[in-house]
C-alpha cells in the first residue's frame, strides 16, 4: 500500500465553476518533491492541507475536515475502461493517488500513517459538483459518478508531516463500527434512509454529515435500511 503520486493544483480560470472569481484548483498534477501536510483551519477559512495546493471555493471545499482528498488508482483504472480515455493521477482533483488501498471502503475514523510522520483520519466521501463535471468534460458525470458509489475519501490531519510519491501507507487504526466511506456517500446522495447508521461513526464523521444524520433521526426516527 503506497502513494503513487502527490498532486497539487494552481488557481485556473474556467467557465464551469460557480466560484465568484471564476477560478478553480481542481486541475491537480503530480509533483516530485516532498510536500508538507498540516491542518489548514476551519472550513470557510482554511483551504487545502497540502502546502502549495489551491482550494478556491472555500464555501464548499477545504478546511480541517476536508484537508486531504484521496482516490485509489484502481478506481481511476476502472473509469478509464468505462470512459475509454486515459485518466492521469490527479484527474479527479485528488491530492493523493493510492495503490493497494480500498479508499471508498475505508471506515469513517480510520487512520492512515503516510510516510514517516503524517497521520490522517477518514471523515467522509466526496460529493460531486458542477466544477468536477466541467473538469472531466463528461456528459451526465455527476449522475454517473454518484451511481458508481466509489467517491474516494476526505481526511483530517491528526499529525502533520511531509510526504512524497512512493511513500508507504499503513492503516494504524480501524474503529469498531461498519460505517464506510461508500455507505456515508450513499446515505448523503441516493439512500437517505441510511442516514441513521452514520451515527455509529460519532465525532469522527465530518461535522456537516453528522448534523445531517442527527436531523434526519430527529425527524424520522432511527429506523434504516440494510
Amino acid at each position: 500500500m503506497k502513494l503513487l503520486s502527490v498532486n497539487l493544483g494552481r488557481p485556473r480560470a474556467v467557465p464551469y465553476t460557480d466560484q465568484r472569481d471564476g477560478v478553480t484548483g481542481i486541475d491537480k498534477r503530480p509533483v516530485d518533491g516532498p510536500v508538507r501536510v498540516a491542518a489548514p483551519g476551519p472550513k470557510g477559512v482554511g483551504g487545502s492541507g497540502l502546502a502549495g495546493d489551491a482550494v478556491c471555493e472555500l464555501r464548499h471545499h477545504g478546511g480541517d475536515d476536508q484537508a486531504v482528498y484521496a482516490v485509489a488508482r484502481e478506481d481511476l483504472d476502472e473509469w478509464e475502461r468505462t470512459l475509454g480515455r486515459t485518466l492521469a493521477n490527479g484527474s479527479f482533483g485528488e491530492n493523493l493517488t493510492t495503490e493497494g488501498l480500498d479508499v471508498s471502503g475505508a471506515l469513517i475514523g480510520e487512520r492512515w500513517a503516510v510516510g514517516p510522520e503524517l497521520v490522517l483520519e477518514v471523515t467522509s466521501g466526496r460529493i460531486p459538483c458542477r466544477t468536477f463535471q466541467g473538469h472531466l468534460g463528461e456528459k451526465g458525470w455527476v449522475k454517473r459518478f454518484t451511481e458508481r458509489g466509489a467517491p474516494g475519501a476526505y481526511f483530517r490531519v491528526i499529525q502533520p508531516g511531509g510526504i512524497r510519491a512512493g511513500d508507504a501507507v499503513r492503516i494504524v487504526h480501524r474503529p469498531d463500527h461498519e460505517v464506510t466511506v461508500a455507505l456515508q456517500f450513499r446515505a448523503a446522495t441516493t439512500e437517505r434512509t441510511l442516514l441513521p447508521r452514520l451515527l455509529a461513526a460519532g465525532a469522527a464523521l465530518h461535522p456537516e454529515a453528522l448534523a445531517t444524520a442527527r436531523t434526519y433521526v430527529e425527524k424520522y426516527g432511527a429506523q434504516s435500511t440494510a
